[in-house]
C-alpha cells in the first residue's frame, strides 16, 4: 500500500535549521509531484513547498521563500525539506504529500492524494 513516512522533525532554536525527510513506497515515485504542507494548532493546513515530477520546478509559500528548499531524490524515493533561519511561527506539524496536481492546484491540499502522518517541528524563541 502507499506509504509516506516523514522524519527529521524536532525542537530547534529560532535561527536554527532542520532537514525533513519523506520516504515513499507503494506508488511510482518519479511520476508524482511532491509537496510539504504544515498545520499549526487551531490553523488550517498551509502550503509550504512543492516540486513537480516532470521538470523538478519548485514552488514555495510566501512565508518560507528564501529560507526553505525542497528537493527530491528519485533513486531513493525521497523528498527533502531543508529549513533554515527557522522562526517560532514555523512551528507546526509538517506533512509530506504526493500527487499529480495541475499548476493551478499545486499549492492546495486538494491537489495531492497521498499523505504522510506528519512530523512535529517546534521552534523556541
Amino acid at each position: 500500500q502507499v506509504q509516506l513516512i516523514e522524519s527529521g522533525g524536532g525542537l530547534v532554536q529560532a535561527g536554527g535549521s532542520l532537514r525533513l525527510t519523506c520516504t515513499a513506497s507503494g506508488f511510482t515515485f518519479n511520476t508524482h509531484s511532491l509537496a510539504w504542507f504544515r498545520q499549526a494548532p487551531g490553523k488550517e493546513r498551509e502550503f509550504v513547498a512543492a516540486v513537480r515530477w516532470s521538470n523538478s520546478v519548485t514552488f514555495y509559500g510566501d512565508p518560507v521563500k528564501g529560507r526553505f528548499t525542497i528537493s527530491r531524490e528519485n533513486a531513493k524515493n525521497t523528498v527533502y525539506l531543508q529549513m533554515n533561519s527557522l522562526k517560532p511561527e514555523d512551528a507546526a506539524v509538517y506533512f509530506c504529500a504526493a500527487g499529480n496536481p495541475i499548476i493551478s492546484t499545486i499549492r492546495t491540499a486538494q491537489g495531492f492524494n497521498y499523505w504522510g502522518q506528519g512530523t512535529q517541528v517546534t521552534v523556541s524563541s
